[in-house]
């Protein structure tokens, strides 16, 4: 007898439309799987916006690092969860634009298997050289380039990093000869920089500025489509001739393939008040970034775009990781 009555229940419940299902959420804390280390900037940005996220969601936003295979480990956990809005991924530039081209084989699809929920921000980076570098600006570089075919070596935190990949984009556009030079992290590559072995480096603001304020490296320009708030006095590089170029890394929320919409737009409302808040908001311009909190549309078409952008940059630098 009570199997009878369960049975229409149940069959009422499927049916109920993804609004009725999702009306609630949250009713217990969410996980979002960072695919880098602890203490990095991904992780650290997460954090700082999960905390946010608890507050207006009423429930605890838990960030769980899961580092691994350029970002793939973490991003696949999340993949294969249930598709209920509780297992989020921090989708990064990697993850969902860089690694569909680098990798041969990939886990997963960065487009089909995940729902975008909103973008965190985007940081752009810095065009630095060796002090004693004759060159002081991106003109000057590219003429120097060309007059010295194969002579200026480009550093890079590693072979399919975006500071690899944002030189082979300006070298294939500024048509220069600049052989690259890979370092296994960004502080080697600095230090080497800094010392004369190599001539220029594309890094984060945040670790190259320092060096610059201290006389041991000058900032030739920065890679996003405006200036940096912690950098004003450093012109882009589109603004200095090389028109329409423009790179940068970013980071944002993305759930399971079958996330209800219902839910996602709760999670990007959430995102979207946690980059308002005042003190994020200064925190994250501080360390060189750039709030974003985009729509789920919004951030769909911005993957799908990055995706096309970096997959040209990736082949035409030749690299792979098995």
């Amino acid at each position: 007898m009570f199997l009878k009555r369960l049975v229409p229940v149940l069959a009422l419940a499927a049916l109920l439309p993804a609004a009725a299902l999702a009306d609630g959420f949250p009713t217990r804390p969410i996980k979002l799987v960072v695919p880098a280390a602890t203490g990095g900037p991904t992780f650290i940005t997460a954090k700082m916006v999960a905390d946010k996220m608890t507050e207006s969601l009423k429930q605890p936003v838990i960030v769980e690092p899961v580092p691994g295979a350029g970002g793939n480990t973490g991003a696949l956990q999340v993949a294969r969860a249930e598709p209920d809005g509780y297992t989020l991924l921090v989708a990064t530039i990697g993850t969902h634009a860089i690694n569909q081209t680098l990798y041969k084989k990939m886990p997963f699809d960065p487009i089909a298997d995940f729902e975008p929920v909103s973008q965190l921000v985007q940081y752009p980076l810095v065009l630095v050289a060796n002090a004693d570098f004759p060159p002081s600006t991106v003109p000057e570089l590219i003429a120097y380039a060309k007059a010295n075919p194969g002579k200026v070596l480009r550093a890079s935190g590693g072979s399919g990093t975006s500071m690899h990949l944002t030189g082979e984009l300006f070298r294939s556009q500024a048509q220069v000869d600049m052989p690259h030079v890979p370092y296994k992290g960004s502080a080697p590559a600095l230090t080497d920089l800094a010392g004369g072995h190599v001539q220029i480096m594309f890094d984060s603001l945040m670790t190259a500025m320092p060096l610059v304020k201290a006389g041991r490296l000058k900032a030739l320009g920065v890679t996003g489509a405006t200036r940096s708030p912690i950098a004003p006095d450093v012109p882009t590089i589109a603004e200095q001739g090389l028109k329409g170029y423009q790179a940068f890394g970013w980071i944002g929320i993305v759930a399971p393939k079958g996330t209800p919409r219902p839910v996602v737009d709760t999670l990007a409302k959430a995102v979207a008040e946690a980059l308002k808040d005042p003190k994020i908001h200064e925190t994250l311009i501080a360390q060189g970034a750039e709030p974003v909190g985009s729509t789920p549309d919004a951030f769909r078409t911005f993957i799908a775009d990055q995706t096309k952008l970096w997959a040209v940059a990736v082949k035409d630098s030749g690299a792979q990781v098995e």
